[in-house]
């Protein structure tokens, strides 16, 4: 039986939802070969996912040679073919920059996946070469609170669980007048998006400080970016957290080998087991997070 502790706040203390995040939208094969693009080649990593302890595969939709696309059909194959594997809860992207709200609704709608994420704040989003002395990218990512509540309105009416995505503590503070008005209903699901530059910095400080704002019954996962995910994950453990994985956040295992996502969810399935816990199935993560997916 773990220690009784605040910050596990809506968790289960014995058990963590591993979430795989199989593709990205940034990322692409001349950097890891392993990530998946087609309908296909997603659906087996989240079976794979799923065999070595993932609950949730969270999936932005690629082309077959690996751009972004919100393409509703492309999202409906995903859908299916996940679904023909496997029982693991599906979690479909909306962050996007310069892609109208319409198209991205658009998806939630007609494929209704068990989770969907949702960016709760704007902020600059950038990515720095110390190598180089320069940017990789410089953006600002934009997510108004008007925004905010067209996809929370969709998400409800469709049945689809918000993930709150959180690069930063105003982030979190964010959710304030859509709880106060009744768009948002307990329990929140919680990411706590950590490493990006233009957010919150990647210390296990700054974790804690992040969950102190969460409401007491919200559960929460946390999502490091780059090689620092490792040492956040292993804290959200100890602290009663979830945790993402995935050749979206991060290539490496923690001996610097490049991996792949079945491999890196292995690997947190161990630090889970190390911690004294035990990774969640779906149906586990579903009932922990109420929510009612019709294939379980």
């Amino acid at each position: 039986m773990a220690i009784e502790q605040e910050s596990v706040k809506g968790n289960d203390p014995d058990k963590a939802i591993i979430s795989a995040s199989l593709t990205g939208a940034l990322t692409t094969r001349d950097q890891c070969e392993a990530i998946p693009y087609t309908p296909e080649e997603i659906a087996e990593d989240a079976a794979a996912a799923r065999e070595n302890g993932a609950a949730v595969a969270h999936i932005h939709a690629r082309t077959e040679n690996g751009s972004p696309t919100f393409d509703t059909d492309i999202y409906q194959r995903i859908y299916e073919e996940v679904r023909e594997r496997t029982d693991v809860l599906i979690n479909f992207s909306t962050g996007a920059m310069h892609e109208p709200v319409e198209s991205r609704l658009e998806y939630i709608e007609a494929v209704e996946p068990d989770i969907a994420a949702l960016n709760m704040g704007s902020m600059n989003y950038a990515k720095y070469s110390e190598n180089r002395d320069d940017f990789v990218f410089d953006m600002v990512f934009e997510n108004p609170f008007n925004e905010i509540r067209d996809f929370l309105t969709t998400m409800r009416e469709n049945g689809v669980k918000p993930e709150l995505e959180c690069f930063d503590t105003g982030h979190v503070g964010n959710i304030r007048p859509f709880v106060q008005n009744g768009e948002l209903e307990a329990p929140i699901n919680f990411s706590l998006v950590m490493g990006v530059l233009g957010g919150i910095p990647p210390t296990v400080e700054n974790l804690a400080h992040q969950v102190r704002q969460l409401p007491d019954d919200a559960t929460w996962q946390v999502i490091g970016i780059s090689r620092e995910q490792w040492q956040l994950v292993s804290a959200a453990l100890a602290m009663g957290g979830n945790i993402r994985v995935g050749l979206e956040d991060n290539f490496y295992l923690p001996s610097g080998e490049m991996s792949t996502n079945p491999e890196l969810v292995a690997k947190a399935a161990e630090m889970t087991r190390n911690v004294g816990r035990e990774p969640a199935t779906p149906a586990e993560a579903a009932e922990l997070m109420c929510i009612e997916p019709p294939h379980l």
